[in-house]
């Protein structure tokens, strides 16, 4: 039986939540609903665009409620979330890192030519040669941003007079229209030091400012300034550089980003959404109870989950294995049991919706819906 069909039968059944067949990725949808509307407000209100991260959801249905929000279209890590998520009808999609090799720059010519509004970044001469000449081929000219380098030396070409020529190949190539600039610090967006976290941030985007200035005095004025993160959200508009930021976590939150702000001992700003639900499957010794998820059911880069409901204040999560997880916890307060069910806040919330096939959502304790995570797995 396929994963979207094993709960099924409890949609719209009172307490259905809590009978589900765990693990399962489970989504809260009044507060999912609460943080796309709240970034919304904050793009208005700063008079800023919007254009989410899917690599975070990967869902058809997600971005489609971030675009009816306001956004104005949505990000993609990978070119097959992009193709994934226009298969589902997404119009407008910028696609973050580079595509290089010739098989997938075919794919790319593919996909332009199905997606009214696609755009690509490139940070190398050489492979903004091979995607004019592809684009000139194809018949439809290839929007481009130029990646910018904020420092972190991951993608991105570094600002100077390097990136102020390939800005001029690109505006130049006849198969390409210069869309912009891409500029995303990453290894910014999880600083627990609020004040190193913007300045830090102010300065990148200072940095961007003078290349946009740079390349205005010699016609080369970028129409868009896209980045920024979860992380920075409430820093980078401030800069009055972007034009757009390309938030992703918000709508989910994990245990990484709340602590952002917990551990300087402010309040996260977003709510957590996203929950892996999981079943006790054996409880013999006090204090100790083996769950049904383990290293298979979250991403564990970022260690463990925090347990948010079904065991005592207190209580701690560790993994138990591939299959099991494990709950230490003071038995004076509750006794778990098997059949009992908890919910864990995730790690890190990108990879782990990249581990299952669904979301099971749920409104309250009724489970309301179902949906597929189309990009799961698309990771080239």
């Amino acid at each position: 039986m396929a994963a979207q069909d094993l709960n099924r039968d409890l949609i719209g059944v009172a307490g259905g939540r809590w009978q589900l067949q765990t693990p399962a990725l489970v989504i809260d949808l009044d507060v999912l609903e609460r943080n796309i509307a709240r970034v919304a407000a904050h793009a208005r209100k700063n008079r800023i665009a919007l254009r989410p991260h899917a690599k975070t959801h990967k869902s058809v249905e997600i971005a489609r409620r971030q675009i009816e929000a306001g956004a104005l279209g949505i990000c993609c890590a990978k070119l097959g979330e992009a193709e994934a998520l226009a298969d589902g009808g997404i119009e407008s999609i910028l696609i973050t890192s580079p595509v290089v090799t010739e098989r997938g720059i075919a794919r790319l010519m593919a996909l332009n030519a199905k997606v009214p509004d696609l755009m690509a970044v490139c940070d190398n001469p050489e492979i903004g040669a091979m995607l004019g000449a592809a684009a000139r081929e194809s018949g439809k000219p290839l929007k481009v941003v130029v990646d910018i380098d904020p420092g972190m030396s991951r993608t991105g070409i570094a600002p100077g007079e390097g990136a102020i020529a390939l800005v001029e190949q690109v505006a130049n190539s006849a198969g390409l229209e210069y869309a912009g600039l891409q500029c995303y610090a990453g290894n910014l967006q999880h600083l627990e030091s609020p004040n190193e976290r913007r300045d830090r941030s102010l300065s990148v985007m200072k940095t961007l400012a003078e290349l946009g200035d740079a390349l205005a005095a010699r016609g080369l004025a970028p129409n868009i300034l896209t980045g920024g993160g979860t992380g920075t959200f409430d820093i980078d508009p401030d800069a009055r550089t972007l034009t757009e930021l390309q938030v992703g976590s918000y709508v989910f939150m994990d245990r990484q980003y709340n602590e952002v702000w917990q551990k300087p001992g402010d309040r996260p700003p977003f709510e957590p959404s996203l929950f892996v639900q999981t079943t006790v499957i054996s409880a013999n010794r006090d204090g100790l109870a083996t769950t049904d998820a383990g290293f298979k059911s979250f991403a564990t880069d970022a260690g463990p989950p925090v347990i948010a409901s079904g065991a005592p204040e207190g209580a701690s999560y560790f993994f138990f294995g591939d299959e099991q997880g494990g709950v230490l916890y003071d038995t004076s307060l509750q006794k778990l049991r098997p059949r009992d069910v908890l919910a864990c806040i995730v790690p890190h919330c990108d990879p782990t919706a990249n581990l299952y096939d669904c979301y099971h959502c749920v409104r309250g304790d009724v489970l309301e819906a179902i949906w597929p995570i189309e990009a799961r797995g698309r990771v080239a």
